[in-house]
């Protein structure tokens, strides 16, 4: 008996020994964890593991970061997962924080009384935020419902709406939330930036050979305002014009640069700086052509292919018509004394499409076009080219000069004549380069302190884009109003020219660490829908009746083995 006791007050003691120690254990772990941080992604795409830019971003916050998202209440399936993504996306964000950024989760809805609900829907709008009508069914009835698929950043006083909803052409509901879903990382931490920077890259948009005017890149310049600073500025064959500024846009001239305009742009980029060209090979225009019953393409001269070539790049005097084409209105005829209109693709404006392998162009829905071009890649030593935007491989080509007219439409397509295949019409251009006037100026130029002539460039980037109306934005028929950039008034559609634009801003101005952000890419993991449909009640009788089944058998055996024990024993 003496020895039981013993045996028992030693068995206390280990058992009270080995809680002591769990609890030293918890207590040192936890206090560590005040000073050492850490966390694991289990998941094969890494899909909780944020990018060294975005914690850089998150962690050098200096103020509170509040976000609120207008995505909760009775929501469809396909949107409580974009919301329940969201949710885990900014718990990520908060967690490397240190504090500075807190979420709440809203229901615009939630209001019984209508004229509440109304005054919420247009304070949204009025912040930019775009809703989205969406039927449910509701046993046999089908309800309509407003979502506001978007969030509000604010920091020390200012705001920001994000979308987070983004669209896809030719994409149904659940593939548009899976692309948004890979960009809500992305989403959130430019919108930050956009916050929170202070310190603006300077960018010049040239003007003075004709570029586009102020009232047709004006919401290129809103867009790109956000991030930057944006002048308009003449090169007027000055050597100091371009001083101080990190990018230049060469936005759609139709007259001829200046040798001495063009020897101020090459030496810019010899010493590092970036250009995002907008030019126009063949010069045609929709206005000509709906004041006439036609219009020709003519070769436009503005002396800029050559610098281009030398570059790396080959602007063709062509035109791209393609099947996939932005529609307009063409009247067929007459009721009474009213025309009578139908829609019919433009082949002269295909709708581009992105490569979805580069940051700068992938998961953008698709952009506007009118009168392109296509580009060739050359290889330049020191150059690396990568293709951008493309059209469709339902194309044919028309070299200029060439005879544009509405009788195109008369007639079905041919479509063994659209069969040229896809065609690039942006690219992207980096490397160290060669001046355009290495071994062409006298020897007085090239000694001269004052310009410094550099033969070889600086890294550097520039991209080429064969249609100069990729930034231009509509206007209203008075001329005196400016619509969103990539907006149709036809199709009431908006197009992914915005955003391929400040894509491109935000990659020539070394933001491409935060930009390749877009890149991450995680898979969806769906059921299979028409399986669930055909095993629905199988798969509900497992799910029911095989726990039920197992705590049944489990209760069985646990009973015999204790009954063979015990009865053994007795």
């Amino acid at each position: 008996m003496v020895a039981a006791s013993k045996k028992r007050k030693s068995k206390k003691w280990v058992d009270l020994t080995t809680l002591l120690i769990y609890i030293a254990i918890i207590l040192v772990v936890n206090f560590a964890g005040q000073f050492a941080f850490s966390r694991f992604d289990l998941t094969s795409e890494k899909r909780y593991t944020l990018s060294d830019a975005t914690i850089e971003r998150v962690q050098s916050l200096e103020d509170v970061v509040f976000v609120r998202v207008y995505l909760d209440g009775n929501l469809p399936a396909e949107f409580r997962e974009l919301r329940d993504a969201t949710k885990e996306t900014l718990d990520e964000l908060r967690a490397y924080s240190n504090g500075k950024l807190e979420y709440e989760f809203i229901d615009p809805s939630a209001s019984p009384v209508e004229e509440e609900r109304v005054a919420v829907y247009e304070e949204l709008t009025r912040l930019g935020l775009q809703y989205t009508n969406v039927r449910m069914r509701e046993g046999d009835k089908m309800t309509e419902q407003i979502i506001f698929p978007g969030a509000v950043m604010a920091y020390q006083g200012r705001e920001v709406a994000i979308q987070l909803l983004k669209s896809k052409a030719g994409g149904n509901e659940q593939e548009m939330i899976n692309t948004s879903i890979q960009q809500l990382e992305y989403e959130m931490v430019s919108s930050m930036r956009k916050l929170v920077r202070t310190d603006l890259l300077t960018i010049a948009l040239l003007e003075g050979n004709g570029q586009l005017g102020e009232l047709e890149t004006a919401d290129a310049v809103t867009a790109l305002s956000e991030f930057y600073t944006v002048d308009r500025v003449k090169i007027d064959e000055q050597l100091d014009a371009l001083t101080g500024y990190t990018a230049v846009i060469v936005a759609r001239p139709d007259s001829a640069f200046s040798e001495k305009d063009k020897f101020i742009l090459d030496q810019f980029i010899m010493r590092g700086g970036d250009v995002l060209w907008f030019i126009d090979p063949v010069h045609a225009r929709m206005d000509s052509l709906r004041s006439s019953n036609f219009t020709m393409g003519l070769v436009l001269e503005h002396n800029l292919t050559d610098m281009i070539f030398h570059y790396g790049a080959r602007l063709n005097n062509d035109l791209i018509l393609d099947l996939q084409a932005l529609p307009i209105p063409i009247v067929t005829g007459y009721v009474g004394d009213q025309p009578r209109q139908e829609m019919f693709p433009w082949y002269y404006s295909p709708l581009l499409m992105g490569n979805e392998d580069h940051p700068i162009s992938k998961n953008i829905d698709r952009l506007k076009s009118e009168f392109v071009s296509s580009i060739d890649l050359l290889e330049v030593e020191g150059v690396k080219g990568s293709v951008l935007l493309t059209s469709s491989d339902q194309t044919r080509m028309v070299n200029a000069p060439t005879r544009i007219s509405f009788n195109i439409l008369r007639e079905a397509p041919r479509y063994e004549l659209f069969s040229a295949g896809k065609k690039n019409v942006a690219v992207l251009l980096e490397g160290e380069f060669t001046s355009v006037f290495t071994n062409r100026l006298p020897k007085r130029i090239l000694e001269s302190e004052d310009i410094n002539f550099r033969e070889k460039s600086l890294p550097a980037k520039m991209i080429v884009c064969s249609d100069g109306d990729l930034i231009k934005n509509p206007i209203s028929s008075d001329g005196t109003r400016y619509f969103a950039l990539g907006y149709d008034k036809y199709t009431n559609q908006l197009y992914g020219n915005r955003e391929f634009l400040l894509n491109a801003m935000n990659y020539l101005c070394d933001d491409s660490g935060l930009l390749n952000v877009r890149s991450k890419e995680f898979k969806i993991r769906l059921l299979d829908q028409a399986r669930i449909d055909e095993e629905r009640y199988f798969w509900q009788v497992l799910n029911t009746a095989a726990p039920m089944l197992l705590i049944f058998l489990f209760s069985i055996g646990r009973f015999y083995i204790r009954k063979r024990k015990y009865v053994t024993k007795a």
